[in-house]
């Protein structure tokens, strides 16, 4: 029997801070933004919300360059606001899970400009520096972002590494006194009162002291090194012993390259963490250059991927559901139709994430069914990870230019995530009255909250309505999960099953009808929900299916 933790039983809603609500015209949402939402987000049924950083920050990668970790960017408001934002939450009884940054810093966090200046000082041994030739790395390993790992500083005169931007240089974990600040300011803004943090590429806070040249035929030069490093569990089981332990709060490790037994070891019952992301299964329409190439993905490939994170993960161990997040596109656009079939792909995403076993994470504006964006430049494009791989990819000839690499952009590209939240079909979207930081989705007009609210049924609804049934069901939140038919080209159909209730959910991904002969639906089932109007009680076998049409039948015994 599972052991019921409150962030098991949970919902969580992801809050992109700059991107959600502007209070006061400046065209970047802010923190007071949220506060006039919570009515919204408590409306939702969502029982926690993980808000991106809202600490200092010169915003090259949008508040993932942390300049001081007690502090509130000015753009986003004060610290009274955050306290009105805690508080505000609270009441509503909706817990604030933080992100926490604790790989790097902004190059201008006090940290490092002291490090850079006083190499002997006390802070010179704070990041990862190598001396060298000024036109020579200390080894080949790359960027996430594209380009060298590796910054020469002109003041120093060394090289430090920056895994991510060049104004995000690596925290050297190595030195005793780093891990010391960062557990300290973790247990600052717990003692705050907060629920929990999501920690930002935590696997990679380890790197090896010797820093070997990495295997260059890797998609990541380097990464064999640099992920899951050698010191990774002693680093994280003593983040556990001096911020985590005794506290009531939920802990999740963002992983990159993350697998099923490293997720083994970072969670459960004797894992520093509570939860961890999986990627896999957001990789599955990766081409064969990769993340910056589109593949052709089928649902078998995706529903083998689901269900080994899903046997994987047992009764011993928990996972993450999600579909999107600030890093990903917008599920209807990948795996879904967003144009013909967005309301019936957006809600039959929404039950696979709301009925498999884990703890959801829905993304700001997935409930609407928000979409991808176009990009007629790479100029409109304010993603630094995407500008700097795609300059990198057209500057080494994988291809000839933006309109060969446009539709790659256009189905990758973070901007997809963060373009203004689309609360209405006025200017811009009612994100804000001044000139939006990101330009607001074309189809905003269609898709808005205000409009949701009217249309009947509607993506909000059913996400309402589906987070309300699923915190009714003990078999959804605790049962266990069985697959059927793996090697349907359009069926994902599977059973959670709890103290002989179960529930049985069928789906159609796809844009064709379907008549299926679903055998685990008995004679006896209920319908509980289904995203179509006009739905039989009882299916019959076999029953047709329409196009992304969602399902889910109740039986006892």
């Amino acid at each position: 029997m599972t052991e019921r933790a409150w962030w098991k039983e949970a919902v969580v809603y992801q809050i992109y801070p700059r991107s959600f609500n502007d209070s006061d015209g400046d065209g970047v949402g802010d923190i007071p933004g949220i506060v006039e939402k919570l009515d919204y987000v408590d409306e939702l049924g969502v029982d926690a919300v993980w808000l991106s950083p809202v600490y200092e920050s010169p915003q090259h990668d949008n508040g993932y360059d942390v300049s001081d970790y007690r502090s509130i960017h000015s753009e986003y408001g004060t610290m009274d606001d955050w306290e009105s934002l805690l508080a505000g939450l609270h009441d509503r009884d909706i817990r604030l899970v933080m992100d926490m940054v604790a790989n790097h810093t902004s190059s201008e966090h006090e940290w490092f400009r002291r490090s850079r200046t006083d190499p002997d000082g006390e802070y010179g041994d704070y990041y990862v520096w190598r001396e060298g030739d000024a036109d020579e790395p200390p080894n080949n390993w790359k960027s996430f972002f594209g380009g060298s790992a590796w910054t020469y500083d002109e003041e120093r005169e060394a090289w430090y590494l920056s895994l991510f931007d060049t104004t995000q240089p690596d925290l050297n974990w190595r030195n005793p006194d780093v891990r010391a600040e960062m557990h300290e300011v973790m247990n600052w803004w717990l003692d705050k009162g907060i629920d929990g943090f999501r920690l930002d590429v935590l696997n990679l806070i380890s790197k090896p002291e010797g820093l070997p040249d990495g295997d260059p035929s890797r998609d990541l030069v380097g990464s064999e090194h640099f992920v899951d490093g050698p010191r990774i569990h002693e680093y994280l089981a003593e983040m556990h012993d001096a911020v985590f332990a005794g506290r009531d709060i939920v802990t999740v490790g963002e992983m990159p390259e993350l697998t099923l037994d490293s997720a083994r070891e970072y969670t459960g019952e004797d894992g520093p963490l509570d939860l961890v992301f999986p990627f896999e299964h957001v990789q599955v329409d990766f081409g064969p250059n990769g993340r910056w190439d589109v593949g052709e993905w089928t649902l078998p490939e995706l529903k083998s991927v689901l269900d080994t994170w899903q046997r994987g993960l047992d009764d011993e161990w928990w996972t993450t559901l999600f579909f999107e997040n600030h890093d990903q596109p917008r599920s209807v656009s990948r795996f879904g139709d967003d144009e013909r079939y967005r309301y019936e792909s957006a809600t039959a995403l929404a039950t696979a994430l709301l009925t498999l076993r884990g703890t959801p994470f829905v993304y700001q504006g997935q409930e609407l069914g928000m979409t991808n964006t176009t990009f007629e430049s790479l100029d409109d494009v304010a993603d630094i990870d995407t500008v700097r791989n795609v300059r990198e990819l057209i500057a080494d000839g994988v291809y000839g230019g933006y309109g060969e690499v446009r539709g790659v952009v256009e189905a990758r590209s973070r901007d997809n995530a963060r373009t203004p939240m689309q609360w209405t079909d006025g200017r811009h979207a009612g994100f804000t009255d001044g000139d939006p930081w990101l330009p607001v989705n074309d189809d905003y007009e269609a898709v808005n909250a205000a409009r949701e609210r009217e249309r009947t049924p509607s993506v909000l609804s059913y996400y309402r309505t589906l987070i309300g049934v699923r915190g009714d069901s003990e078999p959804l939140r605790y049962g266990s999960y069985e697959l059927r038919y793996p090697d349907d080209e359009q069926l994902y159909v599977y059973e959670r099953r709890l103290d002989g209730e179960r529930v049985v959910v069928v789906l159609n991904l796809s844009g064709e009808p379907r008549t299926a002969d679903v055998t685990p639906v008995g004679p006896s089932a209920a319908l509980l929900l289904g995203n179509y109007e006009s739905v039989p009680e009882a299916p019959g076998e076999p029953f047709d299916l329409r196009p992304y049409e969602a399902r889910l039948y109740a039986e006892s015994g």
